[in-house]
């Protein structure tokens, strides 16, 4: 029996991110889901090293490498359209849910309930999958606005804004500890302390 599940998958790399928006740099959504994955891993790392949190590293790092299959049928909604208004927002999530089910349906039948749970996280999870979400349009946004792309602005600080209303400890310590890495060239980041 064939199955078409994984060849969907690999349609992430032609879905392009920010399209309302112009871009220097072009994010697909294959590269924005391995980014989201290991900063969620990371999120999730810090909360329960530094803060005893009771989270699992690796079933938030592959509930983000999950996070956005989806869109492989519904395209990248921007998030100002997705978020507009009450209705197009549970609208949306309607639709996401069943993309989501129509992905799980195309795997063979016996494979199915080992699946169904990584789109189906825990609160706890899905927290940290969000934040590193967060985290991961921060990063573009920086990166953007060092090329001189002012578009990013307003972005940059609705995002900041929610990430900190996030409130969640690890991802001010991200913030703090990881963030200005992006910043830096080559040369600076290779430099050993």
């Amino acid at each position: 029996m064939s199955s078409n599940y994984y060849g969907m998958l690999f349609r992430m790399k032609f879905i392009r991110r920010w399209a309302l928006m112009r871009n220097l740099s072009t994010e697909t959504l294959s590269d924005h889901t391995l980014e989201t994955a290991f900063i969620a891993h990371s999120l999730a790392t810090i909360a329960k090293v530094r803060f005893s949190e009771e989270v699992n590293p690796e079933r938030v790092a592959l509930a983000a490498l999950f996070h956005d299959t989806a869109e492989v049928i519904t395209g990248d909604l921007p998030t100002p359209v997705k978020y507009y208004n009450d209705d197009i927002k549970f609208a949306y999530k309607d639709i996401e849910q069943k993309a989501e089910n129509t992905l799980i349906s195309m795997l063979p039948e016996d494979l199915r309930g080992e699946f169904e749970p990584i789109y189906r996280s825990d609160r706890v999870t899905a927290a940290y999958v969000k934040a590193a979400d967060k985290i991961s349009a921060l990063i573009k946004c920086k990166e953007e606005l060092s090329l001189g792309n002012k578009e990013f602005k307003a972005a940059e600080k609705s995002t900041e804004k929610s990430i900190k209303a996030m409130n969640l400890p690890a991802t001010k310590v991200f913030i703090e500890e990881f963030l200005p890495a992006f910043s830096q060239g080559l040369d600076e980041s290779m430099k050993l302390k």
